[in-house]
C-alpha cells in the first residue's frame, strides 16, 4: 500500500498468541501520516487486538510495531501515550459525577497549552480551548450538563474530546458509533472529516456506511489475518472478502 505521506504507523509481521492460539498472525498494516484508516472485520477477525497492540495494552509474540520510526514492542502503555498515541476503547470512559466541562478541565489540565496554537479550526483565539475543544465534538450547549446525564452518542463524543485534549498525534477508535442514532453517526462523521490531516486516526467500525463516509483507505481482517486492502469500491467488490461476509449481510453490514 503506497501513501503520498511518509508512514506514521508501521506493523511488520506482527503476530500475538493467546495460550496457542493466534489471534492475529503475520499483520502488516502502514498507515501514513494524517490518514484516516478504517479497519472492518467479522467478530473475532483480531481487529481490536491489534489496536491493543498498538497502544500497548497487549504486547505482540513477534513482529515490530514502529511510531514514527520508534519501536513500541517493549513500551509501557503510559510512555506510548507519551509519545503520541491515544486509545478509544468500546465502552466509554468518562466521570459520570462530574459536568462537561469539569470532565474536561481534568483531561485539559493534563496538556497545558495544548490549545494556544489550537485546534481553533479558524474559529480565532479569543476563546477559551476548553470552551473550543466542546464545540468542536458538538457538545457546547452541555457544559453544565453531568456527564451522567448525556445520550450515549453524546458520551461517546465526550469520551473523544477527553481524547483530544491530550493532542495525540494518532488517534486510536474502536467502534466509535455503536449505538449512535442516525443523526449522531452523521454528526460523527463531520467530526472525524475535519479530524483528519491534523491526526491519523484508526478507526475500527462495523457501520459500513459510516466507514464509507469517512473511509479512504479499507483494511478487511480475518482470522488474525489482513485479508484486504483498498478503497471502499475495491473492497466491496474484492471476491474474499465477499466470500467472508456472505451469510451475515453482505459487505454492507460488516
Amino acid at each position: 500500500m503506497t501513501t503520498n505521506r511518509h508512514d506514521h504507523l508501521v506493523l511488520t509481521d506482527v503476530s500475538v498468541v493467546f495460550n496457542g492460539f493466534h489471534a492475529v498472525e503475520g499483520l502488516n498494516l502502514n498507515v501514513g501520516q494524517g490518514e484516516l484508516r478504517c479497519i472492518i472485520g467479522p467478530n473475532g477477525a483480531g481487529k481490536t487486538t491489534a489496536l491493543d497492540m498498538i497502544c500497548g495494552k497487549v504486547k505482540p509474540t513477534s513482529g515490530q510495531i514502529t511510531f514514527e520510526g520508534k519501536t513500541l514492542n517493549k513500551l509501557e502503555e503510559h510512555e506510548i501515550a507519551r509519545a503520541g498515541i491515544g486509545r478509544k476503547f468500546q465502552v466509554p470512559s468518562v466521570f459520570h459525577e462530574l459536568t462537561v466541562r469539569d470532565n474536561l478541565e481534568v483531561s485539559y489540565s493534563k496538556s497545558p497549552g495544548v490549545f494556544a496554537n489550537a485546534l481553533l479550526f479558524g474559529r480565532g483565539a479569543d476563546r477559551d480551548g476548553l470552551e473550543k475543544l466542546a464545540e468542536l465534538v458538538g457538545l457546547e450547549n452541555y457544559l453544565d450538563t453531568p456527564a451522567g446525564h448525556l445520550s450515549h452518542g453524546h458520551t461517546q463524543w465526550l469520551e473523544i474530546s477527553l481524547l483530544l485534549a491530550q493532542d495525540p498525534e494518532l488517534i486510536l477508535m474502536d467502534e466509535p458509533t455503536a449505538g449512535m442514532t442516525v443523526q449522531e453517526t452523521s454528526q460523527t462523521v463531520d467530526l472525524f472529516s475535519r479530524l483528519k490531516g491534523k491526526h491519523t486516526l484508526i478507526v475500527v467500525e462495523h457501520d459500513m456506511g459510516f466507514v464509507k463516509e469517512i473511509g479512504e483507505v479499507i483494511s478487511v481482517m480475518h482470522q488474525g489475518k489482513m485479508l484486504a486492502e483498498g478503497m471502499v469500491s475495491e473492497i466491496e467488490q474484492h471476491p474474499e472478502v465477499r466470500s467472508v461476509y456472505l451469510g451475515s449481510g453482505g459487505i454492507s453490514h460488516a
